[in-house]
């Protein structure tokens, strides 16, 4: 695993999930490697109530019930659909749930404007069919294919991105649970086994771009995920994320409980303003997310870390919240410059603290890419 730039989740917690699976004595669905229960756990962390001999972490922030829904719906014979805000966790959260329930979860499909019927249904290996002809032996499974005849979940990154001719291929996998290879005289129907289903994921920003058909819509049970707004929750994302950051460059850096409040702050600031904002020229492009904030504080961590004084400092979280969030020129940068001075600067004066220091190196940023 260290090899690995980014584990999958499968790997990452392969020690917990080993763990789980031993001592899961609940009914399991289908194929299933661990029961509901255990699955809703894996995710959400133990509790003391729970009973377990070790502690299980907490690996996605959200409402329970969230959880529960995107269980009970991967229990039936109908799809699943993240939909919500880019940032939400809606990615993480299939991660998570297909690496809990079939120990696989890089059986995906990216949608695009380029994905292609082949991308979920199949393709030929052309060398071998010019050789051998069209066999299984040369045919190449989508990663549906694959998680369709091993019983496993796949997954549909950003299905609003994808063409309606993908989306209607869609739809006879989720309702006819096979997949027809006409190009082959025999043998040329893939079945389905249990456990099969499909988890995607749909950015509710890209309504319009192409909308799915009632008929894929009816295949789905829909789970959405709203951007987390509680600051406690918030933090404790945050605080997780940064952990696993720390961890994985090996950096020993503190970050203060100080500077993650002034960052938490002035997201919350920015949401409020984009909500009472008359246009979208009025509001920041970006979706203000907490992976967003969570990109912030990790650039200002590797600033910190590599060219600064290996001390996180206010300036530098200003200079990475400029940086990141300001991605329209003048329009962010005029709105930028509008909450600086006319939410921040009141604040350094009245409550001081790392406020002050945060009002300059944001100015300096903005002064900068002006």
């Amino acid at each position: 695993m260290s090899e690995l730039l980014r584990a999958p989740a499968e790997i990452k917690y392969a020690e917990e999930l080993d763990w789980l699976e031993s001592v899961d004595d609940g009914p399991k669905p289908f194929s299933w490697r661990l029961s509901p229960k255990m699955v809703r756990l894996f995710i959400l962390g133990s509790e003391r109530s729970d009973g377990l001999d070790r502690e299980i972490s907490q690996k996605w922030y959200g409402d329970r019930s969230f959880v529960e829904r995107s269980i009970v719906t991967l229990a039936s014979d109908r799809g699943l659909l993240l939909i919500g805000d880019p940032g939400t966790g809606k990615s993480w959260l299939a991660e998570l749930l297909s690496a809990a329930i079939s120990r696989n979860s890089t059986l995906v499909v990216q949608g695009t404007a380029g994905t292609t019927e082949d991308h979920i249904k199949y393709s030929w290996n052309v060398s071998m069919v010019i050789s051998k002809g069209q066999s299984r032996e040369s045919m190449i499974p989508s990663p549906i294919m694959t998680a369709m005849e091993t019983g496993a979940i796949g997954r549909f990154e950003e299905l609003t991105r994808s063409t309606s001719d993908v989306q209607d291929a869609l739809i006879s996998i989720l309702s006819e649970k096979y997949i027809s290879v006409p190009e082959m005289d025999s043998d040329n129907i893939v079945f389905a086994k249990p456990g099969f289903s499909v988890i995607a994921t749909a950015n509710s920003r890209d309504r319009g771009v192409n909308d799915l058909s009632s008929a894929l819509k009816r295949r789905f049970n829909f789970v959405r995920i709203p951007v987390v707004t509680n600051k406690k929750s918030e933090a404790e994302i945050v605080r997780f994320r940064t952990e696993e950051l720390l961890r994985r460059h090996q950096i020993e850096l503190d970050v203060p409980p100080t500077l993650l409040d002034v960052l938490l702050q002035s997201f919350a600031d920015l949401r409020a303003s984009a909500a009472a904002a008359g246009s979208d020229d009025e509001k920041l492009e970006s979706a203000l997310s907490s992976a967003e904030q969570i990109g912030v504080l990790e650039d200002a961590i590797l600033h910190s870390n590599f060219f600064g004084e290996r001390a996180l400092t206010a300036r530098t979280l200003a200079s990475s919240l400029v940086g990141s969030l300001a991605r329209r020129e003048p329009e962010d940068l005029a709105i930028l410059n509008k909450y600086l001075h006319g939410v921040v600067e009141p604040r350094s004066k009245e409550e001081g603290g790392s406020w002050p220091e945060f009002l300059e190196g944001g100015r300096d940023a903005i002064a900068t890419l002006s």
